[in-house]
């Protein structure tokens, strides 16, 4: 009877064990929400990676450039890049909103200029904007690149869009009928491309771009935005395609009494007398 009772009590111990396993069963509640994290993590890490990668390969391309930054004993790095052409030009001329300038050079990279400057502070602008409000952010100590719409699409327009969005002192727009795909400018000094990749773009900015040796007039000078009224970047005055008309103001020209100062005020001088020196391109 003894070993008959022992007997019942295993086989009763094994069921109730048997039956214990067989609640617990496989957490499969536990695994999916394992997965469902581990395949977040993993997707989050590869979005930021893909997101990322644009910055990390600017920010060798810069280090690459470093090179060309402005130093007491090399002032002007750029005079180091083949296919950089500089000229003359004098600072603080001002024209009123409504009037235009005969500028010497397409785009231009100095002369007289509108009285209110181009927010240039890491500005891309969808739209071409008026020249002579980009020309007097180049005074600030600005680099403008300008591209050929027609030309600069897709992987190269994001290209160029990288190296001046949230980039102080730097801007970028499209300007239609540009006789290069690409055209970098800031006072006095131009460069025309052909290619997005060409390492020339970042030796460029990082030569002038707010380079302190006096290679712009207004060091110092704000890139902010303007505002209503004055310049504002979310409804900037438009680029004019027309060729300038016999009104437009010469190259000499000396400034209009009553257009915006640097201080706020406006221009005192008349518009007559002698003429401010001519820009003549560099040796």
């Amino acid at each position: 009877m003894a070993n008959g009772t022992t007997r019942k009590k295993g086989s009763a111990v094994k069921a109730a064990r048997g039956s214990v396993v067989t609640k617990k069963g496989t957490p499969w509640g536990t695994i999916i929400a394992v997965v469902a994290i581990v395949a977040l993590a993993a997707s989050v890490i590869i979005y930021y990676m893909v997101q990322s990668a644009p910055k990390r390969e600017q920010a060798g391309r810069e280090q690459a450039a470093a090179s060309f930054a402005p130093t007491a004993s090399d002032p002007d790095p750029s005079k180091r890049i083949p296919g950089v052409v500089t000229a003359n030009y004098t600072g603080s001329v001002h024209v009123l909103p409504t009037e235009r300038v005969a500028y010497d050079k397409t785009p231009p990279f100095g002369g007289p200029h509108d009285g209110y400057w181009a927010t240039c502070t890491g500005t891309v602008y969808p739209n071409a904007v008026r020249t002579e409000n980009m020309v007097h952010s180049l005074e600030h100590g600005a680099v403008w690149i300008a591209y050929n719409p027609q030309q600069v699409t897709g992987d190269a327009l994001n290209l160029l869009k990288v190296r001046v969005q949230g980039k102080p002192f730097t801007m970028m727009s499209p300007y239609p009928g540009l006789d290069k795909p690409i055209s970098l400018q800031s006072w006095g000094h131009q460069l025309k491309l052909d290619d997005a990749n060409d390492p020339r773009i970042d030796e460029f900015i990082a030569a002038l771009r707010s380079n302190p040796n006096g290679v712009y007039p207004e060091v110092g000078a704000s890139c902010d935005a303007l505002g209503p009224g004055q310049f504002d970047p979310d409804n900037p005055p438009p680029f004019d395609p027309s060729k300038p008309g016999p009104d437009a103001k010469p190259m000499d020209y000396k400034g209009t009494a009553g257009a915006q100062n640097e201080q706020g005020g406006m221009n005192q001088q008349p518009s007559s007398g002698a003429p401010a020196p001519s820009a003549t391109p560099s040796k």
